[in-house]
Order: structure tokens, then sequence, then C-alpha cells
């Protein structure tokens, strides 16, 4: 019998080692066709998840608080599992280089547990390479075993979007790959298990790597193009929402818009990809040069405000300026390497007071992260400027009096739509001050 069959048997266990935005939602789909442990380094997370509070926000709450699901902060319960799953995060260091230190000690942590049959599918996104050349080695040394013989290992690339209750695991067609054909077989037939979709087989575990990392690369550059194009417009005084949806009317024209750029996946993954690149003796110029017009948008629309200020004579130094968002994408409460706090952190070079709103975001881990206490929707008031930075469905939602009420009375209302995701004319109506990327 091989280890598929003793997974779907519950013979054996499968262990989702990392529990986020990724881990958490592989780990329920799993439990509900096989025995599943959920490990997780922060004991704080697993006592949520125990309770049936789903952290992320992206599961129902019903169907976290039902699963089979074991949560446990106890490395020492992976030895009773034969299948991994490894899904911790793979951030970016200074000087925008990879930071593997997650990876590599969820793989020491793994190699200590390892059994002799066992299966090791890494889903954190990495560069061509870091699953052979990196994480197979301290598999070997943490677990005396010998890779091949002893035990596998893979590669599957993570395609949840955080908030997206249109695409989710399920109905997203899965990349998975393998060291040899068992391997990929075994790892194949057990994500088919939750992913209605299907998967596809890559030819070799740097083939699934490499498509993880053009993935968000791709749509890096894209949106930069966007975002390069808003420059070019605002400074011939041609509104870019307009342009777009002329040019849209084109079949083959890709819809795009421009924006800030941030998150754990378009904001980092591409850097991954020069990294490597770099090693090889390769210098990236498409991607990075979209990585630096992504990167200084925060800059850039901050500068925007601030021109604002000064076009109504209002003083920047003292100006109060209400931001209404503060994660990355709209409807979804992450707010790793959001492109907000850059847009804060230039206003206040220019001695610019923000108040920061959003009812998604948690409060207590916008201070902790960035230091940015959270103000409630009704405390904005008697304000200079207002910006809708990300807008979450409660602000899309409001009506322009709901506006009105958050400037300072009698004075002029400049109002930046980052995003652009009001009606102009609604506002300008009002008499509205309306900018737009």
């Amino acid at each position: 019998m091989g280890l598929y069959e003793q997974i779907v048997n519950r013979q054996e266990k499968i262990a989702v080692v990392g529990l986020g935005y990724v881990g958490l939602p592989i780990a329920v789909a799993l439990s509900e066709k096989a025995d599943v442990i959920g490990y997780d380094v922060s004991a704080a997370k697993i006592d949520s998840y125990r309770q049936g509070i789903d952290l992320t926000g992206d599961l129902d709450d019903g169907r976290l608080k039902s699963c089979s699901v074991r949560f446990t902060s106890d490395e020492r319960l992976l030895g009773e599992a034969l299948f991994f799953i490894v899904a911790v995060p793979t951030p970016i260091g200074s000087g925008n280089v990879p930071d593997l230190e997650y990876v590599r000690s969820a793989s020491r942590t793994v190699g200590k547990h390892l059994r002799r049959g066992a299966v090791v599918v890494y889903e954190s996104t990495v560069y061509p390479g870091v699953t052979e050349e990196i994480c197979w080695p301290i598999l070997e040394e943490a677990s005396g075993l010998k890779c091949g013989p002893d035990f596998k290992i893979g590669y599957s690339p993570e395609r949840i979007n955080p908030g997206d209750k249109a695409h989710r695991l399920e109905n997203i067609v899965k990349i998975v790959s393998g060291m040899d054909d068992e391997a990929l077989d075994t790892i194949a037939k057990v994500y088919e298990l939750v992913v209605e979709a299907g998967v596809f087989r890559a030819e070799s575990i740097k083939v699934a790597e490499a498509a993880k990392v053009i993935e968000n690369a791709q749509r890096d550059v894209n949106i930069a193009f966007m975002n390069e194009l808003a420059m070019l417009f605002h400074q011939m005084d041609i509104d870019t929402k307009a342009v777009l949806e002329a040019a849209g009317t084109k079949w083959n024209f890709l819809a795009f818009s421009p924006g800030l750029v941030g998150g754990h996946c378009i904001g980092i993954d591409p850097y991954y990809l020069t990294y490597k690149a770099e090693v090889e003796g390769y210098y990236s110029r498409i991607i990075l040069a979209g990585r630096h017009i992504n990167d200084g948008m925060g800059k850039y629309v901050a500068q925007q405000i601030v021109k604002k200020l000064m076009r109504h004579k209002l003083n920047p130094s003292g100006a109060a300026v209400g931001l209404l968002g503060l994660t990355y994408k709209e409807n979804c409460p992450d707010i790793r390497n959001t492109k907000v706090v850059d847009v804060i952190r230039e206003l206040d070079e220019y001695g610019v007071r923000t108040v920061v709103c959003d009812p998604v975001a948690d409060k207590e881990l916008a201070m902790q992260e960035y230091g940015i206490a959270l103000a409630e929707l009704d405390e904005l008031r008697n304000l200079s400027l207002v910006a809708v930075t990300v807008p979450h469905r409660p602000f899309a939602e409001l009506a322009p009096e709901a506006f009105d009420a958050m400037y300072a009375p009698g004075q002029v209302k400049p109002f930046m739509d980052i995003k652009g995701a009001y009606d102009k004319g609604t506002f300008l109506s009002r008499g509205y001050d309306y900018w737009s990327l």
C-alpha cells in the first residue's frame, strides 16, 4: 500500500507547518479528507484557531470551528506525520535580498521528525533551486536520512489570493512537482483530494519554483507600466482612468490599473527572481525597473497630496490628512509590506499629520508593526484633505455626504481617490477637487 492510500485510509497523517494565509486553508481543507496536524511556532495563533477564530479572515469561522485539524505548537507531534507541507513566509531582507531563515528553520524542524517513507512538500515562494539545493541538505542533516531512498521532496507553489472569495484553494489549478515520478504521483494525488480544479504536473521542481515567481513578476511589471502611465498622464493633464477605459475597448488590451503595490507576494517575489538571476550572472532590466517604479509609488502619492495642499494654500506643516485604508489591498486584513506606510512616512517628512482609519485591519497589529494608532471612521473630522488609499467595501459604500463631514468647515475639499474607486463626476459636482492615479 502506498503513502497516498495510507493517508486516505487514515493510517498515516499529514502535517502542515506554518498556519498563515497559505497553510491554514490547506490544513482545513485536507482535514476533511485525512488526519491533519496543523503546526505553528506561535502559541497565540494556535489558541485562536482552537477557538475557531480565523486570524487571516479568509475562512468561515464555522468551518474552522468544525474542522478536525489537530492544532499544535508542540513540534514533537510532527513525528506522527509522514506527509509534510511547509508553508512558511519568505520575506526579503536588507538590500532586497531573499530571507530564507523561516524555510531553513522549518526544514530543520521537519527534519528532526522525519521517518522513512516520508514526503516533504514546500509551498513557500522561493527562487529556482531552493528546494533541492538548500532544503534537501538541511532535511538530510537534521534527520540522518538520505533524500531519495529514505524520503522524498517536492514543491507546490501556493496560489491563494488573500481576501479573494472567488478564487479559492479548491478552484485554482495547483502546480505540483516531485523529485521523481513516485514523489510526483503521491503529491499530485494528495492535492487532488481537495483541489477541484485539478493539478498541473510540472516536469521538475525548478520549473514549479520558477512558475511561481514569474506569475507575480509578470503582474508587477504590468502594474508598473500602468503606474508609469499614470505619472506621465498627470504631467500631461490627462485622466488616466479615462484613457484606460478607452483603450480597454480593444479585445486584447490587458485590464491592469495603477495603484500601490505591496503585500507578501507581488511586492516581494520579483526580488527572489532577480536575486537568482544575479547569482547566475544575468542582470534584470525589465523586472527591476518595474520594482523601482512600484516601490516609489507611496512617495509619489504623498508628494501629490502635499502639492494638492499647497495648491489650496493649506500649509502642509500641521495639516491633518485622513487616510482611509492601511492594508495592502482592499477587503483583506493583511498589512504586510503595505505601501500606505510609505505614504505616511513621506507625509511625515513634510510635517503632515495623518489620521489613519481601517476597519478591516487589526488595531493591535497596526500599532505593533508600524506604530500606527488606527482611528474610527467617526473620528475623521476637521481634515484638510481626505485620501482613500485602500477602497475597502465599507469605504466604497460611503456616499459623498459622508465625506463632507470629514473636512474642516468652510474649506475647499481636496479628495484623493488613489485607485479611482469612485465616480469622478459625482465628486466634482459637489465642489470637490478630485484626484486619482
